[in-house]
């Protein structure tokens, strides 16, 4: 099969020639039809996380079907049509997996990282880390659900029922979780780099409240902010934005440095908190969630070749929605 394949971080990945992988006990075998380009995967490539898998097959948003099954794997027959998140395994025996907190398993691997995902024709995963797709979705369309869906979707449920929304960083995750918010009810104001026209202008299309830039202060109070860019200084900033009592709530894997600030911007009982990986019941809820808002995703598709180019996008703050990589 053909893969792009990650050497060295801070290297460009290579195409190569791999051996179709064969599913485990436990695992299936999955023909990638789509595979979302997600930041987190530059956070790898870039080497923003430490000791990766090398070397690493990235991808962790990942859509395709069934190819064989590695024994028994519970719900899926060959032909299902699957999706595959970042959580990728769990022990299920530590007090966090015991409590419903798998996210914060310690011996957790994740797809893309320790195990290798979905930039490729073939990839295998534990069956009990894979959910169905709903036929609303095509493959592309699908694969941007699998970590900016999910990953929002947690970090939105942190915020409680703030009603007022802030949104730092209005990319995959955001535009998703502006069309499940106005579905609830909420008012978004989104936050973009200063002076990113692009990034305002699709964030109007989408119906949100008022749009901004990260340094400018929202017309009314924030009940609560949500920061999706991995840049530490917005903390402070979005502090500032919300109420007496709201929250602000970092969506992101990784961030740069957070930089000191007055106490006063955290009392009168303002909270700051992170957020870490999904679990399988986020994933069965806000996959079932989605079609009935319905969430349209906004996709730009590239070949599998071009995902250097598709990854310098993303970095670059060029892209509207999500890219997808499509296997040919």
């Amino acid at each position: 099969m053909r893969a792009m394949l990650l050497r060295q971080p801070g290297r460009p990945l290579e195409m190569a020639d791999l051996p179709i992988p064969v599913p485990q006990p436990g695992q299936v075998l999955i023909r990638v039809r789509a595979c979302g380009v997600c930041r987190t995967d530059l956070h790898v490539i870039d080497g923003e996380l430490p000791e990766p898998k090398l070397p690493l097959v990235p991808g962790h948003e990942i859509v395709g079907t069934v190819a064989a099954l590695g024994g028994p794997a519970g719900r899926f027959r060959v032909g299902d049509r699957v999706g595959v998140p970042w959580l990728g395994w769990t022990c299920g025996t530590c007090d966090w997996c015991r409590s419903g907190r798998e996210n914060l398993c310690p011996r957790a691997r994740f797809t893309g990282y320790q195990i290798d995902g979905g930039y490729a024709e073939y990839t295998v995963a534990d069956a009990r880390y894979c959910f169905p797709i709903d036929p609303l979705y095509d493959d592309e369309h699908a694969a941007p659900l699998l970590c900016a869906g999910l990953i929002g979707f947690r970090t939105l449920r942190m915020a409680g029922a703030a009603r007022r929304l802030g949104i730092y960083g209005f990319g995959a995750a955001a535009h998703i979780l502006a069309q499940v918010a106005h579905h609830e009810g909420r008012q978004v104001y989104a936050f973009t780099r200063p002076g990113d026209t692009d990034a305002q202008a699709f964030a109007r299309r989408l119906g949100v409240a008022w749009v901004g830039d990260s340094d400018a202060s929202p017309p009314e109070p924030l009940d609560a902010a949500l920061i999706f860019a991995p840049a530490g200084e917005l903390v402070p900033a979005a502090l500032r934005a919300v109420a007496p009592g709201g929250c602000v709530v970092c969506g992101g894997i990784h961030m740069s440095d957070i930089p000191a600030f007055p106490y006063r911007l955290l009392w009168q009982e303002r909270s700051l908190r992170s957020v870490a990986n999904l679990t399988r019941d986020d994933a069965e809820a806000f996959l079932a969630l989605a079609p009935q808002v319905p969430v349209a995703t906004t996709t730009e598709a590239f070949p599998l070749a071009q995902a250097n180019e598709a990854l310098d996008r993303l970095r670059a703050g060029k892209l509207a929605g999500a890219a997808v990589l499509i296997p040919e």
